[in-house]
């Protein structure tokens, strides 16, 4: 399976002819990675993570497109583009299905608290074809499963540091690679990094970074 990596929170995985994408959001390259997609699979609806706009017009122009929501999102989606023949998806922690030729498991359930003020929104995290998981904007570790690759959200309004790293020994997967790394300059970067990359490899875990539009075999 190829895993490419697009700006911020978005990854384009590919397996033979088919194609599923993670959380094409609007600080992403949503139409480019949306291109010939199968399957999509959100997290949760905060912007960073769904370009409404992107995937509608992705839904429009593509009809064999499934997309897989937590129900608030996949109901504004199906909405917007006026979908009744159930293509839009609602998804909730705990489930099993199929995607775009892909196994999906489902885990978590609600977003990292911002601050008290803020409402906390659904969050679905995802292990794909039990290897890759991407966790949204959460740190809830997937239970009974050995994840193989782990998707790293390495900076965040809602996290700090230590709890990245948390994260990542207690996930122990043996490769991990950084998601939503959007708001991040090189100096704060190479900092998490640094830190993630000695620690976790204490742990079992090899982090790599990818740029945008890089690709690994998974």
């Amino acid at each position: 399976m190829k895993l490419t990596k697009f700006t911020h929170a978005c990854v384009r995985l590919q397996k033979d002819s088919q194609v599923l994408v993670i959380d094409p959001g609007t600080f992403s390259e949503s139409g480019e990675a949306l291109a010939g997609a199968h399957a999509v699979l959100i997290t949760h609806e905060h912007a960073d993570h769904v370009d409404a706009d992107a995937v509608v017009e992705a839904l429009k122009g593509n009809p064999g497109l499934q997309v897989h929501a937590p129900s608030g999102v996949a109901s504004q989606l199906a909405a917007k583009a006026g979908d009744d023949g159930g293509r839009v998806h609602a998804v909730e922690p705990g489930a099993s299905f199929e995607a775009g030729g892909f196994a999906v498991r489902s885990f978590g359930g609600q977003h990292a608290l911002i601050h008290p003020q803020i409402p906390v929104v659904a969050n679905i995290g995802y292990l794909v074809d039990e290897n890759v998981f991407h966790p949204g904007d959460s740190f809830v570790v997937p239970d009974g499963i050995d994840v193989k690759t782990l998707l790293v959200p390495i900076h965040a309004p809602w996290s700090k540091v230590g709890e990245v790293v948390d994260f990542v020994i207690s996930v122990r997967a043996p490769k991990a690679y950084p998601v939503h790394d959007g708001l991040l300059n090189e100096l704060g970067r190479g900092l998490v990094e640094a830190h993630v990359t000695r620690i976790g490899a204490k742990y079992g875990t090899s982090y790599a970074r990818l740029s945008p539009r890089e690709s690994v075999e998974v």
